[in-house]
């Protein structure tokens, strides 16, 4: 396994992209068991207010931590016939390290990285390198708009690119509210539970229809950290030429613990 191939299995599976083209909003909205407001401008709507108290819900639920650390099982398949399974243990120093440990066969350790908000360092230890990157490598190899601190907030579990956007539909049922935004990158569809605002489901489409990349998420397994929800099994499908599925398992999930974030590079490996 390749550290590019790799690091792509990983942050593909916390990040994004995948499965079918999603329903087009009509469909989405023909049960009869539902609240439904469309918005055209919700600035100049009463129902404004709908949308601006769920959206402050969603962010009342973000963990917010100082150290965070977890092990997480990774069940990675794809179209070209690539199938991983690996544990990766990660650790993140909030706003300054994600470090991250990828465990191949037998428990033994694969690569390490070492992320901060302006650099990517990749070490093999099975064929001894490493390599230096800008964190714009991130960018390169998922082709997302993804930085150190969105990368960071969706390991936790925190919602992203949920600012600058337009909410073009809001739908209540009894048990749960959906809402369709339009952003700068996605068209993105939530499932939110109704009682505590947790997000169950987000499909994302990519505005620029020549790519036609999708996504879909599913956030499952949820536990009660320091007061706010943890989603610890999450599925990810993701296409565009060709399709991957992932699915996250995270165990021993610690926040504010002592953390250290070991990255020493012997002598003999060469520079990539």
């Amino acid at each position: 396994m390749q550290p590019g191939i790799t690091l792509i299995s990983f942050i593909a599976a916390i990040l994004l992209f995948g499965c079918r083209s999603s329903k087009k909003l009509q469909s989405a909205i023909t049960k009869k068991d539902t609240i439904i407001t469309l918005l055209v401008n919700p600035e100049e709507t009463d129902s404004a207010r709908l949308v601006h108290t769920a959206f402050d819900k969603i962010r009342d639920n973000n963990i917010d931590f100082k150290t965070f650390s977890s092990k997480i099982k990774v069940d990675y398949r794809d179209t070209k016939q690539r199938n991983y399974d690996f544990n990766a243990f990660v650790r993140i120093q909030k706003d300054s390290v994600i470090w991250i440990s990828i465990n191949a066969a037998l428990g033994i350790e694969a690569f390490r990285v070492y992320i901060t908000p302006d650099s990517v360092k990749v070490m093999d230890r099975l064929d001894k390198y490493v390599q230096y990157r800008s964190v714009e490598y991130i960018k390169e190899i998922v082709q997302l708009p993804v930085d150190f601190y969105i990368l960071q907030n969706i390991i936790v579990g925190n919602p992203v690119y949920l600012d600058s956007t337009r909410v073009m539909m809001y739908k209540e049922r009894e048990n749960s509210i959906t809402m369709s935004t339009l952003g700068d990158f996605f068209k993105q569809l939530l499932s939110i539970r109704k009682d505590d605002f947790v997000i169950l489901h987000s499909k994302l489409d990519d505005v620029d229809v020549v790519r036609n990349r999708t996504a879909d998420f599913t956030y499952d397994n949820f536990i009660t950290i320091n007061g706010k929800p943890f989603s610890t099994n999450r599925k990810i499908a993701v296409a565009e030429k060709t399709r991957l599925d992932v699915s996250l398992d995270y165990k021993q999930v610690e926040f504010d613990k002592e953390l250290s974030f070991p990255f020493n590079i012997p002598r003999n490996y060469k520079v990539q």
